[in-house]
This record gives structure tokens, sequence and C-alpha cells, in this order.
């Protein structure tokens, strides 16, 4: 048993002595998403738009509110972070403090699931607080009233990734944050929505929608030459000097710009790369590591996907498994998957939604690439689709794990 453990622990020490003595990083976190860079390239004219439009704010005066949507990965946080923090600095910088900017991301789980949670949230970063549960929603809104309300001020509420907090509740708590200004005497509230969809819009009722979108900016996406330029600023902070081979950089590119030029997806390339090739005892980033990262990121992103879904997405992707696996089936159709997530519903005690609401989750999945929906004819009986389950064996037993656990099965 001892010669085991020695055997170990030097197995271990190499490990460590090769990652130490084989640091290919200069500055890790330049690559990373919490990164806010002082330059932000191919952003000026988005920037300026956003500048002009919560300008007013520098006075205490309400500003418009602002809805900034793209794909992900174009730079939305970012520039609206960045215009919200100069803003607040300038303020703070003339002796003033009637500024506040709070940031919630609404794809958090335990910050978004609720009104109640994102109110919480919101009023945790003003420096209030309310039990986690509890309280009537009234009860928060008029607490989160009562915070901003009691001397004259601006809050910029910054709401990311929006549309996750709308598919998890319902656009009603929008109206609502929008139509509080009627309600406060002496503070404005401004709302910048950031959302990754570009119909989400489509989507809300009309009164959310002419209230929350007086001001609209859209985010195109990096192409391949934006993305080298991105990729090479950050590479000279993040790399020691002469580790990426020759075309790891446009490889990068190449790969994110396929994404709907995705900077964030290059970055996290370049960055899991990196420690793949340190992982390998490798003194250079090549472009062998480049694939390996991507086929990495594609597994931990549909994994990310399943476990960040609202419940009702969680339910019908766990009916589809089981009738792949369910050997009486060897088609699978749009009816046997509502059969099967009836019944799942039942058992779990969750509400069952129409035939047509579950169609579209179907129609989402084949977007996201989680299944293949081919659609038939049946003659007389109109059309219906065959689904394929597309999620790679080797990732299907951790896919049941996070669907058993976060539906309590």
């Amino acid at each position: 048993m001892f010669g085991s453990e020695k055997r170990m622990t030097q197995k271990l020490d190499k490990i460590f002595d090769s990652f130490i003595g084989n640091n290919l990083f200069k500055d890790k976190s330049v690559l990373q998403v919490n990164y806010n860079p002082e330059n932000i390239p191919h952003r000026d004219e988005q920037i300026a738009a956003v500048a002009s439009i919560l300008a007013p704010a520098l006075r205490g005066d309400r500003i418009s509110n602002l809805f900034v949507y793209g794909k992900t990965g174009t730079g939305k946080t970012l520039s609206v972070q960045h215009v919200a923090n100069e803003i607040k600095k300038r303020v703070n910088d003339s002796g003033q403090d009637f500024l506040k900017v709070v940031y919630v991301n609404c794809k958090l789980r335990k910050v978004a699931d609720t009104e109640y949670r994102i109110l919480a949230e919101i009023i945790n970063n003003l420096g209030g607080s309310v039990p986690i549960t509890g309280l009537p929603t009234d009860a928060v809104y008029n607490k989160f009233v009562e915070l901003i309300d009691d001397k004259k001020g601006m809050v910029l509420l910054i709401l990311d990734e929006i549309d996750q907090a709308v598919k998890k509740i319902s656009d009603g708590f929008l109206y609502t944050l929008t139509r509080l200004n009627s309600e406060l005497k002496n503070a404005q509230i401004g709302i910048i929505g950031i959302s990754n969809s570009l119909t989400f819009m489509d989507n809300l009722d009309p009164r959310v929608r002419s209230s929350l979108g007086e001001e609209e900016l859209v985010f195109a996406p990096y192409n391949a030459l934006q993305l080298q330029e991105i990729l090479r600023q950050r590479a000279e902070q993040a790399f020691v000097s002469g580790v990426l081979v020759e075309g790891v950089i446009s490889k990068c590119a190449a790969y994110a710009a396929r994404e709907h030029g995705d900077a964030r997806r290059a970055l996290d390339l370049l960055r899991v790369a990196g420690e793949l090739a340190e992982r390998q005892g490798s003194k250079k980033v090549g472009l062998e590591q480049i694939d390996e990262a991507n086929k990495k990121i594609e597994k931990d992103k549909m994994l990310s996907i399943i476990e960040n879904e609202p419940k009702q997405f969680q339910l019908v992707l766990l009916s589809i498994m089981n009738l792949s696996e369910d050997k009486r089936f060897d088609k699978i159709f749009t009816g046997n998957i509502y059969n099967r997530y009836q019944e799942i519903c039942e058992k779990t005690k969750n509400e069952i939604l129409t035939q047509r609401r579950i169609s579209d989750i179907i129609a989402e999945f084949d977007m996201l690439g989680l299944i293949n929906a081919d659609v038939i004819s049946k003659g007389r009986q109109g059309r219906t689709r065959i689904i394929k389950l597309m999620l790679p064996e080797n990732l299907r037993g951790k896919a049941r794990e996070i669907l058993h656990s976060s539906l309590n099965i």
C-alpha cells in the first residue's frame, strides 16, 4: 500500500513540476469571459450610439429605454457596460452620487427563475435586502420603489440575456418595470435590455414592445478579419511571446466566423487550446490543439444548453431521450413525444403545455442541433416530423443526470 501511495505521489509531482515549468500564459484572464478590455475594436459606431442614448443620465434626466440585440459574442454587453461605467465615473468625478448602475445576468440560475428573484437581485445590488422567499411579489416591488425613491437619483438597469428571463417567467414583469417611472416621485429608472435573439421583440406583448424598445440597436457579427485583429490584441497580452504557431489565430477566427462571428467563442478556443498544450507538455500552441479545443467546447456547450434550459424544455428533451432508447419505437414522431411528455409531466407534477407549444420547443431543439427533425407528408392526414436524437452517445449519460437532477426524478 505504501509503495502504491509513493508511486502516485511521484506521478503527481511529475505532473505538477511539468505544469509549473511550462507556463505558456502571461495573463490568462485576458481570454476569460469576464475580462473588460480598455479598447473594444470594431464597435466605435455602436458605442457612440449607446453613449448618445444614455447621455441624459449625466444630468439625472430620464433616458429612453434601450433594447440591444445581436448574436452571442458580438460585443453587446462589453459596449453597454463600458458606456454605463464611463457615465458613472464621470458623475462620481463631479462629486455627485445620484447615478447607480445595476447589472443583472438573466441567464444565471437562482437569479432569473422567478420575478421575485430578479427583483431581489436588483435590490441587493442597490444595497438593500429582501429574504430569499416569503414576501408577496407586490411587496418586493414596493421595497424596490422605496429604496430608490428616497432621494433624487437615476438607476440604469442593465438586464443581460433578457430573453432567458422572459422564457422562464413571462413578459409581464418587464411591463411592470417599464411602468415603474410613473410611480416614482424623485428617482428615475432607465432599462437597457440585451438579447442574443434577433426575433425576441416580435413575441412580446405590444405594450411591452413599445415601452421597452423606445430605442433599438443591432450589433452585427464580426467577420473573420475583425476576429483575427481581436484575437491578436488579446493574444499579445495573454501568451508568452512566440508560443503561438503560425496559423493558430486565423484558424481560431475561421471557426468562430462559422459560429456567426462569435468573438467569445474565438477567445474560448484560444484559451482552451493553450490549456491543452500545457497539459500535453507542449512548448507551443499548434493547430491540432485548436481542433481539440473546438471538440471540447462543442461538448461543454451542449451540456450547458441542457442544464440552463427551462423545465419545460428539459421535460421535452427527456421525453425524446426516453423514446430513442425504447426498442418499441423504430421511428419517433411528434405525437409520440407529446404522449411521453404528458406522462412525465404527470409523474413530476409539472404543468402540461399544448401540443402546439411542444412543437415549437421541438423546432428549437432542431435549431440548436440537439435533434434532427425531418418533415414528411402523410397524405390526407397532413404532415408530421420524424425526430432523431443528435446528442452524441458519450454525452447522453451526463445529460440524463442533469435532467433527472433538475426535474427531481
